[in-house]
C-alpha cells in the first residue's frame, strides 16, 4: 500500500478525530476509497476502537431520490437515527467514480431531504467527526489533473505538519475572533460588510476538514450589507452553478442570479427562512492548495480566496452561551470569491489582506 494512504489514516485517527480506545467509530466511504477505509481499519484495531462501516453507493442513492416522494417520510429510519447516537466519532471519505452521478435529481427533493435530515447532521456534528478525500479518478477529472499529479496534490494538502499550520493561521483567527466588522471587496462587483461582534473566530487546522486550512466565523444573521458575486464556480447537488450574485439587505438576500444553474440556487434558497442568511464567512490559508479543482473540500482553503456560505451556522462560532443569535437551516452552501487581485479584507478598518496577501506575509 502507498505509504502515503497510511500516513492519511493516522492523521485521520491520531489528529481529526483523537481516536480512544472503546471508541466506535462510523466510517463512510466507498469502494474507490477502499486503500484508505483499509488503512483506517488497520489503525482503529491498533489503537482498541471498533469500526463501523456505512456506506451509499452514488448510483444506488440516485436510483432512490429518484423514485421516492418527499411527501412520504416524516422522519429518518430508526436504524441511521440510532448509529448516529450511539457512534463517538464519524469519518467521511469522498472518493467520486462521477461527481455528476446525481445531477439530474430534481433540486426540490434534495432540499425536502436536507430538511429531513437536519436533525440527524446536528446530531453527527456534536461528535468527533471529519472529512476528507481520497484521491479519485471522478474528481482528477474535475480538477483536469492525471489521477497521478491529483494524488501528489491531495496528500500534498493532507499530509502535513497540522500543528505548523495551526502557528500560521492564529494571527488571522485572532483577528476574527476579537474583531467586531468585517468589509470585503473584490473588484466592482463585491462590496459587503458584516458584523461578527460577540461571534467566536475559529482556526481550522485538520479536525473536521481534512485537509484543513481556514480560519472562519459566523456574522450576525441580520447584519450584512452589500453585494457579492462568487465569481468561482461551485458543485451543488451534482450540478455546476457558476457565477453567484447575491444582494443582501438586512442581512437577507432580497435578489439573486446565477451565470448557469440558477434553478439550483433558487431551490437552495427556498429550503428556509435561514437558508436565505449567511451562516459561515471563511478565509482560506492553505498555501499548499494553490489550484481550483471543483472540490469546496479545497477550493475553500486557498490562501487567495474567502468563502461565504448560505444557511446554517456552527455552534463552535456561535455557542449557546452567545448573545448571538445563531443562524439555523437545513443547509450549508459554499461559495467562492476570488480575492487574488483588486481586492481587500479590513477588519473594524485594519487592512489584514490585500490581493490574497495577509499583512504578516509582507
Amino acid at each position: 500500500m502507498d505509504e502515503r494512504v497510511r500516513e492519511h489514516a493516522r492523521i485521520i485517527v491520531d489528529h481529526s478525530i483523537d481516536l480512544q480506545a472503546g471508541d466506535e467509530v462510523l466510517l463512510s466511504g466507498g469502494e474507490l476509497a477502499e486503500d484508505l477505509l483499509i488503512a483506517l481499519h488497520e489503525e482503529i484495531g491498533k489503537r482498541g476502537a471498533f469500526p463501523v462501516v456505512w456506506s451509499r453507493p452514488s448510483r444506488a442513492h440516485r436510483a432512490f431520490m429518484h423514485a421516492m416522494d418527499p411527501e412520504n417520510y416524516d422522519d429518518v429510519p430508526d436504524t441511521l437515527a440510532a448509529m448516529v447516537e450511539h457512534v463517538d466519532a464519524t469519518v467521511g471519505i469522498r472518493a467520486a467514480k462521477n461527481t455528476h452521478e446525481q445531477g439530474d435529481i430534481p433540486p426540490e427533493k434534495n432540499t425536502a431531504m436536507a430538511t429531513l435530515f437536519q436533525p440527524i447532521q446536528s446530531q453527527m456534528m456534536q461528535k468527533r467527526w471529519v472529512g476528507t478525500q481520497y484521491p479519485a479518478p471522478g474528481n482528477a477529472q474535475d480538477a483536469e489533473m492525471s489521477t497521478e499529479a491529483y494524488e501528489e496534490f491531495v496528500w500534498g494538502a493532507i499530509n502535513k505538519d497540522w500543528e505548523e499550520q495551526r502557528e500560521f493561521q492564529q494571527p488571522m483567527a485572532d483577528k476574527l475572533d476579537e474583531g467586531s466588522e468585517v468589509h470585503i471587496v473584490s473588484g466592482d462587483t463585491t462590496d459587503i460588510v458584516m458584523s461578527i461582534e460577540g461571534t467566536v473566530g475559529k482556526n481550522d487546522h485538520g479536525e473536521n476538514n481534512l485537509p484543513g486550512g481556514e480560519v472562519f466565523t459566523a456574522p450576525v444573521p441580520d447584519s450584512v450589507e452589500g453585494e457579492v458575486l462568487f465569481d468561482m464556480p461551485l458543485m451543488a447537488h451534482g450540478r455546476e452553478v457558476q457565477d453567484v450574485h447575491l444582494t443582501f439587505e438586512d442581512g437577507e438576500v432580497v435578489d439573486f442570479s446565477a451565470g448557469k444553474n440558477e434553478e439550483v440556487l433558487a431551490a437552495v434558497l427556498d429550503t428556509d427562512e435561514g437558508a436565505k442568511r449567511i451562516g459561515e464567512l471563511g478565509i482560506g490559508m492553505n498555501r499548499d492548495i494553490d489550484r481550483f479543482t471543483y472540490n469546496m473540500l479545497f477550493d475553500e482553503k486557498m490562501g487567495d480566496t474567502v468563502h461565504m456560505a448560505l444557511g446554517r451556522a456552527y455552534e463552535e462560532n456561535v455557542p449557546e452561551d452567545c448573545d448571538v443569535e445563531r443562524n439555523d437551516s437545513a443547509i450549508h452552501m459554499d461559495m467562492i470569491v476570488d480575492m487574488s487581485e483588486d481586492s481587500s479584507i479590513t477588519i473594524d478598518g485594519e487592512l489584514v489582506q490585500k490581493d490574497g496577501t495577509f499583512w504578516f506575509e509582507e
